[in-house]
């Protein structure tokens, strides 16, 4: 994909798990320049490829100086930026207002008088719209009815993030693209990367890295309501090709999936990743997480395969065993990453 060259783009979270990602895919395919706003919550700076093309600037977004340091030079906007997770957002919802719905309005009501954007795309939840049911799911679809009974503040903020992208597209022509994450995993994700963030899920935040980090570590890995919750993993090489044809061939005021399509069980994950990992130990069975309701779900890929001509090309296997790989290589960042908050993450069991 080449048609980032000598384009300028401002990636805010851009030092995150996909937001780094992203820089790597946007500097392979030329970009000129990237400007990376990140406050490091949920990211480390080493993420960030060393690049002189790369301009790193350290704060919220939320931040009116960070925002007057913006100027109309940027062709590209992606809106990464988030208070990262489900349970976090339950332990602390005034700070997930702080750094998911509101990072939204301020960046919009900054840009919406710029001339050079040719796109603004933002990531949003694909648990947000999901049906909330334990029982047979059915492949979610871009125009699924969003309910008023969510799980988190966390998915009310990203629904609210689409609602003020629609407002600030039909108010002001911003050429506002909603891509729904499904679950992303890879290489890069880092457990326990950022700040302490209220409960132990700010280090172990997402299923699938700490399913390898605990199977390569010779840990139990445990599924809870006996892992019958399924899911869409998407790798992140894939979601970094999604958000940049959301870019170059989504419709502004539009909303695409981010999908494989394919349902997984999270008892399948598990024992998937201890095959890979050559964990010995047994998948251990835990209690059913009580704020989860959404408990089966996956995303339709139909609109984005027909409109962006996007679809994943790395197979859950195939990431997976690159995701091993990659962590096993880097253990010893990680630990040290998760040691950081060892005393806090005791004291909050």
């Amino acid at each position: 994909m080449t048609e980032f060259g000598g384009t300028a783009v401002l990636v805010v979270g851009g030092a995150g798990f996909v937001g780094s990602n992203l820089v790597r895919m946007l500097l392979d395919a030329g970009a000129a320049r990237i400007v990376v706003v990140d406050n490091l919550l949920s990211a480390e700076r080493e993420n960030l490829p060393d690049d002189q093309r790369v301009d790193f600037r350290q704060g919220s977004i939320t931040n009116d100086a960070i925002l007057q340091g913006l100027s109309d030079e940027f062709d590209y906007v992606f809106h990464l930026a988030t208070y990262h997770g489900n349970q976090s957002s339950i332990a602390n919802p005034l700070a997930d207002h702080e750094n998911n719905t509101l990072t939204t309005l301020k960046l919009l009501e900054r840009i919406h008088g710029f001339k050079r954007v040719q796109k603004v795309v933002y990531s949003s939840a694909g648990c947000t719209v999901a049906e909330k049911t334990f029982d047979e799911a059915h492949a979610t679809t871009e125009d699924a009815p969003v309910g008023l009974y969510l799980d988190s503040p966390y998915q009310i903020s990203k629904i609210v993030g689409e609602f003020y992208g629609n407002y600030y597209f039909r108010q002001y022509g911003v050429p506002f693209v909603k891509a729904r994450f499904q679950n992303v995993y890879g290489p890069g994700e880092v457990l326990g990367a950022g700040e302490w963030r209220g409960t132990p899920a700010t280090v172990w935040r997402n299923v699938t890295p700490t399913f390898v980090y605990r199977a390569l570590k010779h840990m139990p890995l445990v599924v809870e309501n006996g892992g019958i919750a399924t899911r869409d993993f998407i790798y992140v090489d894939d979601i970094c090709r999604g958000l940049m044809l959301c870019a170059l061939k989504g419709q502004a005021g539009e909303v695409y999936n981010l999908a494989s399509g394919e349902e997984t069980s999270i008892l399948e994950l598990a024992k998937t990743i201890n095959t890979l990992a050559g964990n010995p130990v047994p998948v251990e069975v835990g209690e059913k997480r009580w704020w989860d309701r959404s408990g089966k779900r996956f995303g339709s890929p139909d609109k984005a395969r027909e409109q962006l001509g996007f679809s994943c090309e790395v197979g859950l296997s195939e990431g997976l065993g690159r995701t091993v790989e990659w962590t096993r290589a880097n253990l010893d960042r990680i630990d040290r990453t998760i040691t950081k908050h060892a005393v806090m993450m005791a004291s909050a069991v």
